[in-house]
This record gives C-alpha cells, structure tokens and sequence, in this order.
C-alpha cells in the first residue's frame, strides 16, 4: 500500500455525479482538483450494507472539508453506472456532493496497492492527499469494519495545522512547541 510521502498515482476516472439526467457523468483526474488538499477514500462495492453508512458520513460531512479547501472523493470498482444506479436507489446517495470514482479497470486501486488479495475488491482505504499531490495519511479497514469520518477530519486539521499534535489532539487545543 502507498504511504506517507508518496505522490498520488496519476489517474482519469468516469465518475457519477449527479442523479440529473443529462449531467450524471464526468471525468476527474488526479489533476482536477490541483491546489486543493484532497480524501480519497475507497469502499468495497455498491449495493452493499457498511458502505452507504460511510458514503452518507462523508457526504454528510462535505461542507466541513471544503471549509478546509478539502475535495472529497470516493471510489470503488463499481462502473460509473452502478454508482448511478445506487445513488437512484439509496435515499441517502441521491444528493451526495462528492464525485463517486468508477476503478473498473482497478488501475487507481492497484497501483495504491488496497485490493483484497482474495476478494479482489477495494479494502476500506482512505488518503488525504496534500496540494501538491503528495499523500499525507493513509488507513486501510477490513471489509467488515467502517471508518470513523471524524477522525479523518481531526487529522486533516492536524496537517493543516503544520505543527506537533500532540495524542488526541483536536482543533483548539494546543499544539507542542
């Protein structure tokens, strides 16, 4: 699995993200979001039932990464059209604000290395990836287990911060000299 300090791969993915007729589908590249920090985050399939509960956190929690000049980006190796047709189906996707990457070709997911050796799917990995492309954090859950949204929010403000956190550190407190 890429780690700290290792540049996000490059990637050009179709991506669903709208339920509107006509504006369902776009491309985004590792470029299209150039300047801003990025979470990239990985789930194993559509249609499943941990999934959404993380796909509705993080949509939930949109407004607070882009309050951070955070894109948020989610992915799986489901095509763009089972993305649309979740998001059409799932109460809770039908107004996500984040791009739903389509890795069919499981390209992006392998060169990050987060694919289950047996099931061959996408473990629960997540990213954030600093402006200049360069990965910052990196988690990786089993199939089974959800990630915890807040969290991946206190450490982007603890980068965003550029200093020493110290354990359980969170927005206000101090940081260490």
């Amino acid at each position: 699995m890429l780690t700290i300090g290792d540049k996000l791969p490059a990637f050009s993915l179709k991506a669903c993200v709208s339920i509107e007729e006509g504006k369902e589908f776009q491309t985004i590249t590792d470029a299209s979001h150039d300047g801003s920090w990025k979470v990239l985050f990985f789930w194993p399939l559509d249609f499943t039932f941990v999934c959404p509960t993380e796909i509705i956190e993080f949509g939930e929690k949109t407004a607070e990464f882009k309050s951070r000049k955070c894109q948020v980006l989610g992915c799986s190796t489901d095509s763009e059209y089972s993305h649309l047709a979740w998001r059409k189906d799932h109460p809770g996707l039908k107004s996500l604000p984040f791009p739903m990457l389509a890795d069919i070709k499981r390209e992006l997911s392998a060169n990050l290395g987060i694919l289950h050796k047996d099931a061959g799917i996408c473990l629960r990995a997540t990213f954030i990836v600093d402006p200049s492309n360069t990965i910052r954090w990196a988690s990786a859950n089993d199939l089974p287990v959800g990630r915890n949204v807040d969290e991946v929010l206190r450490v982007l403000d603890a980068l965003q911060t550029e200093k020493l956190t110290p354990c359980g550190w969170t927005p206000g407190k101090k940081t260490l000299n």
